[in-house]
């Protein structure tokens, strides 16, 4: 019933597993925290024992449910002067999947009676992507990205944990990277390292995104490959993404100035517009001083690599 209800509410596969304490992912977390790989993302520090332990987010939980949406896009920018990654094209993902996920919790409330639960995406300390693992969803690639076999990588991933005692699926097992490197060696900024640990402050999703500095790093100039807003280049070198298919989801659809403006229109944005515009993107995350920052800054990187070529 739960898997009908996912496939009726646009969700592409999901997968449940016991709730339990993720006792070698907490282990993990710690070591990745210490190390200081998640920059000024303070937040990561936050909340820690939620982050390993379901039941501490919902009381009594028997059962982590989890979905994957694709948003793999039909189209993608033609002006590659100023790349935006594709999970921001069109409208937010949050809004998008966490109506779906109160609409099955209400329909599994009408459906079972009295269950408790909460749905997350994205906006809460759960750890999706191990919980997708234990699901049987997929395994976790070099990059950090959670894989599937006969889909790629490009899905967003939600959750939802109930006090329901549900049929458990196997977790996944296999991981089918082998000796495969072609994310590490085409990671623009050396991000990922051995045994898929991620440097997230030297990610360029981390710079153009989550940074708040008035400036990007000067160090990291020559490096964004036209990035302006987050970045896809692990998952686009990914073989395992050749099987990655147009998603289905009309509010996924790309917003038309992603796919058609040109680094001068960028430049003239004005503020009030750019709220107008992307109003319901993600792209409002940065606010529009981050993506006139993120825009200066490869312009300046690009004068940067003109420089250097004409000196060389």
């Amino acid at each position: 019933m739960v898997k009908d209800l996912a496939k009726q509410y646009g969700f592409d596969q999901c997968g449940i597993a016991r709730a339990q304490v993720l006792d070698e992912d907490a282990r993990r977390l710690e070591r990745w925290l210490h190390q200081g790989l998640h920059g000024g993302m303070q937040y990561m520090e936050n909340y820690f024992d939620l982050r390993i332990d379901p039941t501490k987010l919902v009381p009594g939980a028997k059962s982590v449910i989890t979905f994957l949406k694709n948003y793999y896009p039909q189209q993608t920018a033609e002006h590659t002067a100023t790349r935006v990654s594709k999970y921001a094209y069109g409208v937010d993902y949050h809004t998008v999947i966490k109506n779906a996920l109160k609409g099955m919790m209400a329909e599994l409330q009408t459906a079972v009676g009295q269950v408790e639960g909460r749905g997350f995406v994205d906006s809460a300390p759960v750890l999706e992507r191990s919980w997708a693992q234990r699901s049987g969803l997929g395994w976790l690639g070099r990059n950090g990205n959670l894989i599937t076999k006969d889909s790629g990588s490009f899905f967003f991933i939600a959750t939802l944990i109930v006090d329901l005692e549900l049929e458990y699926d196997d977790p996944y097992a296999k991981d089918f990277c082998g000796s495969c490197r072609k994310c590490i060696d085409a990671c623009p900024t050396q991000a990922i390292g051995p045994d898929k640990v991620i440097n997230g402050s030297q990610c360029i999703s981390y710079f153009t995104i989550e940074l708040k500095d008035a400036l990007i790093p000067e160090e990291q100039k020559g490096r964004f490959q036209n990035w302006m807003f987050g970045c896809d280049t692990c998952q686009d070198v990914c073989p395992w993404n050749r099987f990655s298919k147009p998603h289905q989801e009309a509010q996924f659809n790309p917003i038309p100035e992603i796919l058609n403006f040109t680094t001068r229109d960028w430049e003239a944005l004005s503020e009030e517009a750019f709220r107008k515009i992307f109003k319901q993107s993600p792209m409002s995350r940065a606010k529009w001083k981050g993506i006139q920052r993120n825009v200066k800054f490869l312009q300046d990187e690009k004068t940067l690599i003109l420089s250097n070529e004409k000196e060389g």
